[in-house]
């Protein structure tokens, strides 16, 4: 079989070839042509030359893009692929499904690629995704990343067939977006005076300080680069915790009131948000009508996870809040807390997204579940429930952990739909998302090691059918599709390092704050 991760839903191979060269022509109609752009801007980095538009003509040698209401597939994402020896076929009924067709593709040229000619193999592709979700985390508060750094992150995404790109865009080490209302997120919130270095248990700092933030210019010019790579972006802000960068900024949204620094440490720190004060969430009020109107997405994420009470203890008007609106205690709090803010977005519209803390039996039924630690029982009965998840169990999902714990085979054996869950509820897991928390990734170099060769399995588990998935065959396919990896210049480990031996792993396992030097 020919390299396409990941793997179609049917795929036929016939005797023959389509022999692909500069001659070759496209057709397509007018609303497939900013596809056909595309196409050729990747055949340019890949090959050099870029591909003539025909139009009525008929030609010997052609790429037809062809949108076809009649086709019937699962999903609108769904495509056909076919190639004769002089025609090269994609259909779907929808834009984003020839889009994903173009990708397998361009995996077949990528793959089919010689010293004298490109020669790809005859075949019929029929395909479309398991799972609506297919995302990936990047958290760029810990180590802010470049905007060259993330287009070529969304493209490795597309050429995965991945769609959803959730920006972890604050966290106690740094506030990473230009608010205009409150400037000093960017000029104080994303300035940090060092970094701790080895691992959470590590008394050693790198020595220099850290910053950088998005404006909005530049956050939008990520969501349209996005778009055409039919990806959304999702932007996450966390509250109530995990905030000492904004009360770095604006300690008057804390507790205490007290000044304090953006963390140079990782950790979970007890200054958060205030609830009690009413000034908190006109504050928080604010920064969101901002993420929305310059965020497209129907979705926002609001964290929600590790979060300390200590502070609210001691509060005076947490208390008070405590008391006003009848609750029992500061946990009682904390969801009244979520659920506000949840119906305020729930009011402009938008979807609310949250880390599985959130989850209590009021708690709005239109919001996702990001499931990453937790009760199995817990979950099981979230979906039974009709709720909405996407699983990121961090044993399975989380890239930021070496290999020898989280080795490549466990991100591709994991199965996402919770076992005795019935076929009935299994439309109510959405899909898959792989998350790179970057505490200990200060350069592309080390981002590129910990996410690659890893988010090419997550994209199989998230697109490929469950019963047509094998380990052996993804890892026949994986090399030559590395070579795109190579192309853009993105790091990535070596096989030989993504499947550590087991006894190599146990060692590792009682060295579990222990992280690759950098």
């Amino acid at each position: 079989m020919s390299s396409i991760i990941p793997l179609p839903v049917m795929y036929e191979l016939y005797e023959g070839t389509f022999l692909f060269s500069p001659e070759t022509i496209i057709q397509t109609n007018e609303k497939c042509f900013d596809l056909i752009n595309y196409l050729n801007e990747f055949l340019m980095i890949l090959l050099g030359y870029r591909l003539e538009i025909g139009v009525s003509k008929v030609f010997q040698n052609v790429i037809k893009l062809e949108l076809e209401t009649s086709l019937s597939l699962p999903s609108i994402e769904g495509y056909s692929l076919n190639i004769a020896s002089k025609e090269i076929s994609i259909q779907s009924s929808t834009p984003q499904g020839i889009f994903y067709g173009i990708q397998s593709l361009l995996q077949l040229i990528l793959s089919s690629q010689n010293e004298k000619r490109i020669e790809i193999p005859r075949l019929s592709i029929e395909d479309y995704p398991r799972f609506l979700w297919r995302g990936f985390m990047l958290d760029v508060s810990r180590h802010y990343q470049p905007i060259k750094t993330i287009k070529k992150l969304l493209e490795i995404m597309a050429f995965l067939k991945m769609n959803r790109f959730h920006w972890h865009l604050n966290d106690d080490q740094g506030w990473r977006i230009e608010i205009k209302e409150y400037p000093k997120l960017a000029t104080i919130g994303s300035k940090r005076k060092d970094t701790q270095i080895g691992g959470f248990l590590s008394k050693k700092y790198r020595g220099i300080s850290h910053e950088g933030f998005y404006t909005a210019g530049e956050v939008n010019e990520i969501i349209q680069y996005a778009k055409q790579r039919y990806i959304q972006v999702i932007p996450e802000v966390e509250i109530p915790g995990h905030c000492s960068a904004v009360i770095a900024s604006y300690p008057e949204v804390s507790c205490t009131g007290n000044q304090i620094e953006v963390k140079t440490k990782s950790g979970i720190y007890k200054d958060i948000y205030c609830p009690g004060k009413e000034q908190t969430f006109q504050f928080l009020e604010k920064i969101l009508m901002e993420l929305i109107d310059l965020f497209p997405s129907n979705f926002i994420h609001i964290g929600g996870d590790e979060t300390p009470k200590d502070r609210w203890k001691n509060c005076s008007n947490c208390q008070a809040r405590i008391k006003e609106e009848g609750l029992k205690d500061e946990k009682d709090l904390y969801f009244y807390f979520v659920d506000r803010i949840i119906n305020f977005l729930k009011s402009k519209g938008k979807t609310n997204i949250g880390w599985n803390q959130i989850l209590n039996m009021a708690l709005d039924n239109s919001t996702i579940i990001q499931w990453w630690l937790g009760r199995k029982r817990e979950l099981h009965k979230s979906v039974k429930q009709g709720r909405k998840v996407v699983i990121s169990k961090m044993s399975h999902s989380y890239l930021d952990y070496n290999y020898l714990l989280f080795p490549m085979h466990r991100f591709y054996k994991f199965e996402p739909i919770p076992k005795k869950i019935d076929q009935k509820y299994h439309q109510n897991v959405l899909g898959v998302e792989a998350a790179l928390w970057t505490e200990w990734v200060p350069n592309i170099e080390r981002l590129g090691w910990q996410a690659f060769p890893r988010l090419f399995a997550t994209a199989e588990v998230g697109w490929t059918q469950r019963d047509r998935k094998n380990y052996n065959n993804f890892k026949e396919r994986l090399p030559n599709l590395l070579e795109y990896l190579k192309i853009l210049d993105m790091p990535f480990a070596k096989l030989e390092e993504v499947d550590p031996k087991y006894f190599k792993r146990i060692i590792q396992f009682y060295k579990w704050f222990k992280w690759p030097s950098e």
